[in-house]
């Protein structure tokens, strides 16, 4: 599997990123068929797989239920992986809501770190509610962000981000940004051009529809996602959840197949 900088952060990360919502949560989901969460030797297997298959990016969320915690159990103080964790959101009673001040922000990040069982964060997202530039503009999220980087708890920041507007406003002024690129949604491709050029990093979110692509493109859809967004020089990882060995295995596969960008 590939590495990618991710921008200039001097971090490098796979290609192809796992994805843990399945990890810790199964209500509110919006993947087209319901699922059991799996007991710590099946999330186990996946990550050991994942691992051998040269996988060493991994995305999770306080908002994706137990994956934070079950994740910092199962891998201990292990640091070779690279995780990549949120702010913002917060899940419960089967509903989201959020909370973007600087003191929520810091507490968030500190019960990330007791619960992934580490002393730093790799890389720090907020979690938008839609409301990019709100977020961005009237609340203390980002800042407080950039305060703990300056004191060594994460090392890079940014936002996973729902607008243009917004994406671009964080490729200009954080290290990361989370954007959407799929098949059905080209509308930030100017998000990931701004962030070529000012060598920041790109996760990509969405990019199988959500579990949805295998029936686009004429039943193509997974290779013909995977290939539309791992060509794109901006890219640094695309973000696939599963909890499936033989699905692992599979998008591992196609994946190498257009990791290899030209520049």
């Amino acid at each position: 599997m590939d590495l990618r900088a991710l921008g200039s952060t001097g971090i490098d990360v796979s290609v192809l990123g796992l994805g843990t919502v399945k990890f810790g949560r199964n209500e509110q989901v919006k993947y087209p068929h319901e699922f059991k969460i799996p007991n710590d030797k099946d999330v186990m297997r996946v990550l050991d797989l994942a691992w051998s298959l040269g996988i060493n990016f991994i995305d999770t969320a306080p908002a994706y239920g137990t994956s934070e915690e079950r994740l910092g159990k199962l891998l201990g103080q292990r640091h070779d992986w690279i995780i990549e964790t949120k702010v913002g959101e917060i899940f419960e009673n089967g509903q989201s809501h959020f909370d973007f001040s600087a003191a929520h922000t810091r507490e968030s990040v500190e019960d990330s770190l007791r619960k992934l069982r580490r002393d730093y964060l790799d890389v720090v997202l907020v979690h938008s509610s839609g409301d990019d530039m709100n977020i961005i503009h009237h609340q203390d999220a980002l800042a407080e962000l950039d305060k703990l980087k300056q004191k060594g708890l994460i090392r890079a920041f940014g936002m996973s981000t729902k607008t243009v507007e917004g994406g671009l406003w964080v490729v200009e002024n954080c290290d990361v940004v989370m954007a959407t690129c799929n098949l059905e949604h080209n509308e930030e491709q100017p998000v990931l051009d701004r962030a070529r050029e000012l060598n920041k990093g790109v996760v990509v979110k969405k990019g199988l529809l959500s579990g949805h692509a295998k029936v686009a493109a004429g039943g193509s859809g997974i290779e013909r996602s995977f290939e539309h967004v791992l060509s794109q020089p901006a890219v640094s990882s695309m973000i696939v959840g599963t909890i499936n060995t033989n699905h692992l295995r599979k998008n591992v596969e196609i994946a190498q197949q257009y990791s290899a960008v030209s520049e």
